[in-house]
């Protein structure tokens, strides 16, 4: 399908791994310039070369910490400078750490904060002037189905990526009708993250082999299987195009139907 982005230009936040990189690839691919960030050098020059491979557009690679309020505005700053507009904003982040809630301290609930809201907040402030500039775009958060049901020992997202939910939908008000703000709630995709889980188990000798282990995930999947990365970049795209122009402020899952709440 056509999505109508050919030419456009999008900022995908924290792009280098799993599901922002496989976004950055998707947008990509529909035609769009991207610019991804990341902290890590070695993985933010390899996501650079997979992004360009996906699109004929031109890539943008910028070390930028996302906790860190100068570095994200000067990575929305060089992406319009590169570019020369903005279009799609696609903000994306690391898990807090696991644990319950008698593992964490104040300190825990700061960072997840910082990491997973804040980020949002710098990212989508910064980035509102030249999103409206041209006419308009969009917002894509990237979030987890943890904010709809609880996960065991996963309390930090649990609870601060709702904020994410909640300030999703006061853009989807308050930035109308020249920007669309949505999320995505994605469940267990085969990301490098769940790769590595599942190989550090095989070698205690928790599953006999990787499919086993890669199965035991799908558990309670009705689709019986975990995503593949590249279906929730997909998802982003759609939200982030035209194809998609009547949805404003919607939480979609996309995690093969395992969330079981309404």
């Amino acid at each position: 399908m056509d999505l109508g982005i050919d030419g456009n230009a999008a900022i995908v936040t924290a792009g280098t791994a799993g599901l922002g990189l496989a976004s950055a690839e998707a947008l990509a691919e529909a035609g769009c310039d991207v610019a991804i960030c990341g902290r890590d050098e070695d993985r933010l020059s390899r996501a650079e070369s997979r992004v360009d491979e996906a699109g004929p557009g031109d890539v943008l690679a910028l070390r930028a910490d996302i906790t860190e309020k100068d570095d994200v505005e000067s990575f929305v700053g060089s992406a319009v400078d590169e570019f020369g507009r903005l279009d799609h904003v696609v903000t994306s982040a690391g898990g807090p750490p696991s644990g319950s809630f008698l593992d964490t301290d104040d300190e825990d609930w700061y960072d997840a904060y910082d990491l997973l809201v804040m980020s949002v907040v710098r990212t989508v402030r910064t980035a509102h002037p030249p999103l409206v500039e041209d006419g308009g775009g969009t917002i894509v958060n990237i979030t987890s189905r943890s904010v709809q049901e609880v996960i065991d020992d996963l309390v930090l997202s649990n609870s601060v990526r709702r904020g994410v939910i909640g300030l999703m939908k006061s853009l989807s008000h308050d930035l109308a009708p020249e920007v669309r703000a949505n999320a995505v709630l994605p469940g267990a995709h085969e990301t490098s993250r769940i790769e590595e889980l599942v190989e550090d188990a095989v070698e205690r000798g928790d599953y006999e082999d990787y499919e086993a282990g890669l199965a035991d995930w799908s558990e309670g999947v009705p689709l019986e299987r975990v995503g593949d990365p590249r279906e929730l970049g997909e998802t982003v795209a759609w939200l982030s195009s035209d194809r998609s122009s009547y949805v404003n402020g919607a939480a979609v899952p996309v995690d093969g139907g395992s969330t079981r709440s309404v």
